[in-house]
């Protein structure tokens, strides 16, 4: 349990400053699978975690602005039906299409946009509400630990000698 909100985003930011070391690769570093990351590239492991930190973005906006927001709830429910396989292939499709640079701005720019609304959401609507709250962690803090070992074989392989 956080006591403010500045304590869960101190945490978050934390947790996913080792990402940041993906910004220092060139595309080329970027673009081959690599094993040790469910065969993921360093494109695609930044795809997945942008797609589900940009799910605790869009409640983070909705919840700026009213008192509720459905966006856990859907993408829960599409979880549910679809599968986290499938789910998570149609991330990689989506993202895969985009040009290098938008990959790049908005690994740049959309961790500190959630931060932002996180801080002017009034806590009572995700910090004080423990199921919003929840989703808000998975989505991002306990997202983040998932993937460090994906992320650690993906700077080694950019970085054989390092």
């Amino acid at each position: 349990m956080y006591l403010d909100a500045m304590e869960f985003l101190e945490e978050e930011r934390e947790a996913w400053a080792p990402y940041e070391g993906l910004a220092s690769l060139t595309d080329e570093q970027l673009r081959d699978p690599v094993d040790g990351s469910h065969g993921w590239s360093g494109r695609d492991l930044i795809a997945h975690m942008l797609a589900w930190q940009g799910v605790a973005l869009e409640a983070a906006k909705e919840l700026a602005i009213r008192e509720t927001s459905d966006v856990f709830a859907r993408v829960d429910a599409d979880w549910e039906a679809r599968g986290g396989d499938a789910v998570n292939a149609e991330i990689t499709k989506v993202w895969a299409a985009k040009p290098m640079a938008e990959l790049r701005d908005a690994f740049a720019t959309q961790p500190g946009e959630l931060r932002g609304f996180l801080t002017v959401v009034p806590e009572a609507r995700w910090l004080k509400h423990a199921d919003r709250l929840k989703s808000f962690y998975d989505e991002t803090i306990d997202h983040y630990h998932d993937h460090l070992a994906d992320l650690q074989a993906i700077l080694d392989a950019a970085r054989p000698d390092a």
